[in-house]
């Protein structure tokens, strides 16, 4: 079966000659599913595609979508360099450039004038045609076999385009703001001039017949203004439990690149900060330090991403968020605050035995004593794990194998302050 020459021709020249082709993508933090629409004019249809972007398709998501083809093959096709073989091509040694005969493309073996053989190396050649991107590699070749005429929706999926949003609070005294940026990853070698581009937020997992290999390493490129009005992203809705954005514009994905846009910028509905601590149960007396916390409710559904925070325009930490529902809370920690220490003491209260004389519920007084060298007051959250057949906190109602004890306490500046809570381990 032999593809259709016109067909193939365009996609050579828009694969390997540098030019954009026009492709819808929808866009996953992992994958991206490519779909360009095709149209055959005889009854084949052929795509090329290099090998470095081969290698980065899931196994099994190509696909002809809308159009009844009655077989598929796919096959390694030689480089465009073997094409030369037995041909005439120029070779620079010192300041001198001299005709030879490329003999092996493999190997780069050419003859000389005086019929000499030797390898050579690929800079050292020049040609008189345009080499196209990547001239040593193979490309992969899918050829359909479908009605004349037939026009159809070419799309595979790609570890290779992805994206990721990043976000930056800035905080002060006056309050807090949460903005994001967006990062469109193209990891391959060739540019896409995207007119429809769907982006997706959410934990979605593809099947792989096999390992694909990374991306190739990515150049960040800045989208100037002068090349295309640079699109918003909107925000569209949930489906099945994922977040859909749509860029309002086309725009173009230059090869090995990241292209970055303005994301959301999310209105906080609350905002603190504090010195937290998150621990388990123990019986014995301890001493440390506090961490600095942040929580923070946001009026929308944010997608997991890292997240910057600066306070007074100084970064003060990094971390990555997970996926969060609109109005939940953001909670995370920035490392150690040595300004606020905690003193941990327990008491033992009450015991009781069964008849063989083994201890089946005991009563506890956990205590926590702080005490903050900060210039302001802050607030000490100290969250404390116990298990057990049967748990009660202070009041609370039993649960079971597991409770959770929570502390909140106003520590004042320059000052101490303490809290307590009764723990019961009832394993009768």
């Amino acid at each position: 079966m032999k593809p259709n020459l016109s067909y193939s021709l365009m996609m050579a020249l828009a694969l390997f000659s540098g030019a954009a082709s026009a492709t819808d993508l929808r866009i996953y933090p992992s994958f991206s599913e490519v779909r360009e629409t095709v149209k055959a004019t005889g009854t084949t249809l052929g795509v090329n595609l290099p090998q470095e972007t081969w290698n980065s398709v899931i196994p099994g998501s190509l696909d002809l979508d809308g159009v009844a083809f009655s077989s598929a093959v796919q096959k390694q096709e030689a480089n465009w360099l073997t094409s030369l073989e037995g041909k005439p091509v120029f070779l620079r040694t010192g300041d001198k450039i001299e005709t030879v005969t490329l003999i092996r493309a493999r190997d780069l073996l050419i003859k000389d004038a005086q019929g000499r053989y030797r390898n050579v190396s690929y800079s050292d050649l020049s040609f008189s045609d345009l080499p196209p991107l990547n001239p040593q590699s193979p490309t992969q070749t899918l050829t359909y076999m479908v009605p004349s005429g037939a026009t159809g929706t070419l799309s595979y999926l790609t570890r290779a385009v992805t994206w990721s949003p990043r976000f930056t609070l800035k905080a002060s005294n006056a309050g807090a703001q949460l903005s994001a940026l967006a990062d469109i990853r193209n990891g391959t070698e060739l540019p896409y001039n995207v007119q429809n581009t769907e982006l997706y937020a959410g934990d979605v997992e593809v099947q792989e017949g096999q390992p694909v290999p990374a991306p190739a390493p990515m150049m960040r490129a800045e989208a100037a203004a002068a090349d295309f009005a640079a699109p918003k992203i909107n925000t569209v809705g949930e489906v099945r439990g994922l977040t859909r954005y749509d860029l309002s514009a086309p725009f173009t994905l230059p090869a090995s690149s990241m292209v970055t846009l303005p994301f959301l910028t999310p209105k906080l509905t609350s905002f603190e900060r504090y010195a937290g601590l998150n621990t388990y149960f123990n019986t014995e007396t301890s001493k440390g330090t506090m961490n600095r916390f942040y929580r923070f409710k946001a009026d929308q559904r944010l997608p997991s991403g890292s997240l910057t925070v600066r306070e007074d325009g100084r970064i003060v930490g990094q971390t990555t968020i997970p996926e969060t529902g609109k109005g939940a809370d953001v909670e995370f920690s920035l490392g150690n605050d040595p300004d606020v220490r905690y003193t941990r003491s327990v008491e033992t209260q009450n015991q009781q035995k069964d008849s063989k004389g083994n201890v089946t519920r005991t009563t506890y007084r956990v205590t926590y004593a702080f005490e903050s060298s900060k210039d302001r007051a802050i607030r000490a959250e100290v969250t404390e794990r116990a298990g057990g057949r049967r748990i009660i906190i202070d009041t609370a109602p039993a649960v079971q194998n597991q409770g959770v004890a929570n502390l909140k306490v106003d520590v004042p500046a320059n000052g101490k302050a303490s809290k307590s809570f009764v723990l019961v381990i009832d394993n009768s």
